[in-house]
């Protein structure tokens, strides 16, 4: 049975009870969220992990590191190291997004070696085949879709990125609006190319139930995808978007009613001031389901710094209600990211998720911030470099520049603290 299929029976499964440990919660609130489908665990039944992890409702906002190979560049050496860097720095899950070289044994080994959920894009595989095999993309058949997914799922896949919500309306919507930048989704691109050659309607949405069953079977989480996601600030919160969006949340009932869990992914490239409408907007049309987002982008001119143009748009998200942050490296945009850039799109996202959690949980995220404070006010730099989000970059920085005093070498005789403490007359250990 599915996650879901438990719950709804009152059972609390291993997945659930780890879950209510993790997330210092009762596991009857895991529970009863997990069947109504406000909260996803995703648990592939054929890939053990010691790292479960929910997503949604009440739990701390959760982390997702992209890794994979292009048809340029990367190895099965290469997208382990990542693999590895990713789940070091604090990501919650990663996904192998590999379309290039040994897609399948990649794959295999990511699935053997990670300790936290993974997640694919079945359909990169199915079109790339399909352009082998056939000699083009547009000649991929329908089983050749379900092919990939079921061969994925059975391999221990516990979530997969599925645009169902690419459709013939959708696509008529996005010709109305004029985009800037059309598609930026590589899944959606594919399907949309797939579907204007063939003129047939998405067959993931046409046989949505067949991908029930797939899901059913394997208990994997359905991601229902943002093909038709804004590329840039001038298509954000367009027509074709919200087309999509209202699809899938019409696709998440559907889900639901067959005892799979389902999250939704969203945008994307969004201005400040469309943070949370969009949030709001997913919530209501998708009944609560976890939100799943890239980034958001708040500007498009930053390229070298998209980390932190995603993270300014992922604490807004988060703050607002998004539950899943998908990382965004410095290379987005510019090239596939390497080892160092997994590493900084980690921390730039879990900065964004923890800043968004001391707003959403109660003062339970903020007691980390506060014992911080207090190592601070100690000026015991030991303890700040355990508290911090990476201690390594800490130790790296503090031992920088030869200090003689208590203080960091920015102040050096003259820090406010100790200034402070002087004439307040309080007294503090110092380490």
């Amino acid at each position: 049975m599915t996650q879901i299929e438990l719950a709804r029976k009152g059972i609390v499964s291993p997945q659930m009870k780890a879950v209510a440990e993790a997330e210092q919660l009762d596991s009857s609130y895991i529970c009863e969220n997990v069947a109504s489908g406000q909260i996803a665990i995703p648990a592939n039944i054929n890939h053990p992990i010691s790292g479960v992890c929910g997503i949604g409702k009440g739990m701390r906002i959760k982390v997702n590191a992209n890794i994979g190979t292009s048809s340029d560049f990367g190895s099965m050496s290469t997208e382990i190291n990542k693999l590895r860097i990713a789940i070091k720095y604090g990501a919650d899950a990663v996904m192998d997004l590999s379309t290039g070289g040994d897609i399948k044994g990649v794959r295999a080994a990511v699935l053997k070696s990670s300790t936290v959920p993974i997640g694919t894009v079945p359909i990169y595989q199915a079109m790339i085949e399909a352009a082998e095999k056939y000699g083009r993309i547009v000649d991929a058949t329908v089983d050749d879709f379900f092919k990939a997914i079921e061969n994925q799922a059975a391999e221990g896949v516990d979530f997969v990125t599925v645009h169902c919500g690419v459709t013939q309306s959708a696509i008529r919507a996005l010709k109305n609006q004029k985009r800037v930048t059309d598609v930026v989704s590589r899944g959606g691109a594919f399907l949309l190319g797939w579907m204007i050659y063939n003129q047939k309607e998405n067959p993931l949405y046409d046989y949505y139930d067949r991908l029930l069953d797939i899901a059913l079977k394997y208990d994997v989480t359905l991601s229902l995808g943002d093909g038709m996601r804004p590329g840039s600030l001038a298509d954000a919160t367009d027509r074709s978007q919200v087309q999509e969006l209202i699809t899938l949340g019409e696709l998440v009932d559907r889900a639901w009613q067959a005892g799979v869990q389902v999250m939704v992914e969203g945008p994307g490239h969004l201005p400040l001031n469309h943070i949370g409408a969009n949030i709001q907007l997913q919530k209501s049309l998708c009944k609560d389901a976890p939100f799943y987002v890239l980034g958001p982008l708040v500007t498009d001119v930053a390229a070298g710094y998209d980390h932190i143009t995603s993270a300014i748009g992922g604490a807004i998200a988060g703050a607002y209600g998004a539950d899943f942050l998908c990382y965004v490296t410095p290379s987005e945009h510019l090239s596939l990211p390497d080892a160092d850039d997994v590493k900084n799109g980690v921390i730039a996202s879990r900065i964004a998720a923890h800043a968004a959690d001391i707003v959403r949980s109660g003062g339970k995220a903020a007691e980390w911030d506060r014992n911080m404070s207090v190592a601070r006010k100690k000026l015991d730099w030991k303890k700040q470099a355990e508290l911090a989000i990476d201690p390594e970059k800490v130790r790296d920085v503090h031992s920088k520049h030869h200090v003689k005093s208590h203080a960091c070498s920015m102040c050096g005789d003259y820090c406010a603290m100790e200034l402070v403490e002087k004439y307040l007359g309080i007294t503090t250990t110092k380490c």
